[in-house]
């Protein structure tokens, strides 16, 4: 008999997830070491679930494993398994039975919302005050099934578990806890995929109104100056104009560049980038250029270079900043003529590319030290993108972490039809705060490694994940009580503390769909202190629709 689905409230799950937990593991092994006896769970018309092709997992006593090992026994032994659950979920109260075989059965009924989806029973015992009754019975049973072998069978009836009342009462108690663990189970996996669907929805309706300038970039960022930058980047994406990107390691360059590329009329077409640091000249030259056979020791083949492989489409030139005056020549020929000689060829060819160059370095001092030439500058310089330091933008701190946390520290967990990712980590208050007033001297790159980092070392069990999982330089640092100044232009400590702490609250809010317990777990804070610090702030979601 195949494992079937079972659909309730919306909701697909696999039974067989619920024999994966640990706790029903535990159980399971539990009862089996004290009694002697298994536990198995049934859906709501009852077939048994989580068990391969209807059978059994492994019972425990010789008689019980010869009976559901033949096809009468286990015929009638499921017989008694569908109409005890049917009998439980009617009286929804727990139900000691004895089957056709002789075996007493214990059932708890598993109910949500006043619907039954089944029973969770333990079988293969004998009661104490019906022993000796359940023996004959047994004895019968095996006869009628396997004629006179049966018979060698009885001597092990003596052995079998018998439990008292006070057994039976313990029993109930360790199978309400496992229905518990499966209720509980089915709600977080209930409670996800709403989130899920509700985050869907949300990044729809974002899409719808900010178009779809994020779909390739994946920036992340609602601080005003980083508003500012896609404004700029989605007047800019269809020019021809070259594009200087300026800004930090570690703050996103190339996403700029690539936003630019693929939310323009040229996303079709090709989209390279070149490091230009990572080169000597000959080697740039080729990268750049290309060479033709013969051109030098080990040019077997013409080999075309990105400018050509890019035509029609973007060049992304990293580090622009690190190129020689030579190099720099020559690169000027291409933005002023759109012309360029490929290495040991004297034929010019031409080409439509895009520049896009970026750098971290201060090309006006390079100039005034003669290490970059002025007309490269100009020519490079058509339109500037400045992206800000993510100590700059702080506010965009909490969404970042949220971002990564789901990247890093999610895992997949199967429902049959669907893919639902679970995010199995969440940071506590101190680590967060921690994380907030850190300067980042790495940007959003070094942020990601940190938390990427922490997602592989805390371990379930890890929850909240604590502070002193952070990296040495963070547990180091003395910013502890800093506040970057972009929150707000007062100097004063706790308007800026504030203005974060609103930040944070308002974030959290959107990111769990106004869920307030959620909410509240994910910050670390009291649910009271949380509905008070909403009023504080004005938060309140009717308040919020009425403003916007």
């Amino acid at each position: 008999m195949p494992v079937r689905k079972e659909k309730r409230m919306g909701l697909t799950v696999n039974w067989q997830n619920f024999d994966k937990l640990i706790m029903i593991k535990k159980l399971r092994k539990l009862v089996g070491e004290w009694w002697d006896i298994q536990m198995h769970f049934t859906d709501e018309k009852g077939y048994l679930r989580g068990v391969p092709s209807g059978q059994f997992f492994s019972p425990l006593n010789p008689i019980s494993k010869a009976i559901v090992g033949d096809p009468t026994g286990f015929k009638l032994t499921m017989q008694d398994v569908k109409k005890t659950t049917i009998d439980a979920s009617l009286t929804k109260k727990p139900k000691v039975v004895r089957n056709h075989s002789g075996f007493s059965a214990l059932f708890v009924p598993l109910r949500v919302g006043g619907k039954n989806l089944g029973c969770v029973f333990a079988d293969g015992f004998l009661s104490e005050h019906t022993k000796e009754e359940q023996q004959h019975q047994i004895k019968s049973f095996l006869f009628k099934v396997f004629g006179p072998d049966g018979e060698d069978l009885f001597p092990q009836i003596d052995d079998l578990p018998v439990l008292a009342d006070k057994d039976l009462h313990y029993l109930c108690e360790l199978i309400k806890l496992v229905v518990s663990e499966m209720l509980d189970t089915r709600a977080h996996l209930s409670r996800m995929k709403e989130n899920l669907s509700s985050e869907r929805k949300k990044v729809a309706k974002l899409k719808e109104e900010l178009g779809d300038r994020f779909h390739f970039s994946k920036m992340i960022g609602k601080s005003q100056n980083m508003q500012k930058l896609y404004h700029m980047v989605e007047k800019i994406c269809d020019s021809r104009a070259t594009v200087l990107v300026r800004g930090e390691n570690g703050t996103g360059k190339e996403l700029i560049s690539r936003a630019l590329h693929y939310n323009s009329s040229r996303k079709k077409e090709p989209f390279l980038v070149v490091n230009c640091g990572a080169f000597n000249d000959n080697l740039l030259e080729s990268e750049l250029f290309g060479h033709v056979k013969g051109a030098f020791t080990g040019a077997n083949r013409d080999k075309k270079g990105v400018f050509a492989v890019a035509d029609g489409g973007t060049l992304f030139l990293d580090e622009i900043g690190d190129t020689s005056l030579s190099m720099q020549v020559k690169l000027l020929r291409v933005l002023q003529e759109g012309t360029f000689i490929p290495v040991g060829s004297t034929a010019s060819h031409k080409t439509q590319v895009r520049i896009v160059a970026a750098t971290n370095r201060n090309l006006e001092q390079m100039m005034a030290e003669k290490l970059f030439r002025e007309d490269l500058y100009y020519r490079l310089n058509v339109i500037t993108l400045d992206i800000p330091p993510l100590r700059e933008r702080k506010e965009d701190i909490p969404l970042l972490i949220n971002y990564f946390l789901n990247k890093h520290g999610s895992h997949l967990l199967a429902d049959d039809d669907n893919k639902v990712p679970l995010n199995t980590k969440v940071l506590s208050h101190e680590c967060l705060t921690k994380l907030l007033n850190y300067d980042w001297p790495g940007n959003v790159r070094e942020l990601e490694n940190e938390i990427e980092r922490l997602c592989v070392i805390a371990s379930l069990d890890d929850f909240p994940v604590p502070l002193e999982y952070l990296s040495a330089r963070l547990l180091d640092s003395d910013q502890d009580t800093r506040v970057s100044a972009s929150f707000t232009e007062s100097t004063m400590l706790k308007e800026s503390v504030e203005h974060l702490e609103r930040a944070m609250i308002e974030s959290a809010l959107e990111d769990y769909g106004w869920d307030q317990v959620e909410v509240a777990k994910r910050l670390g804070i009291p649910k009271t202190t949380l509905l008070d610090k909403i009023r504080k702030y004005q938060l309140d979601k009717r308040e919020m629709k009425k403003a916007s």
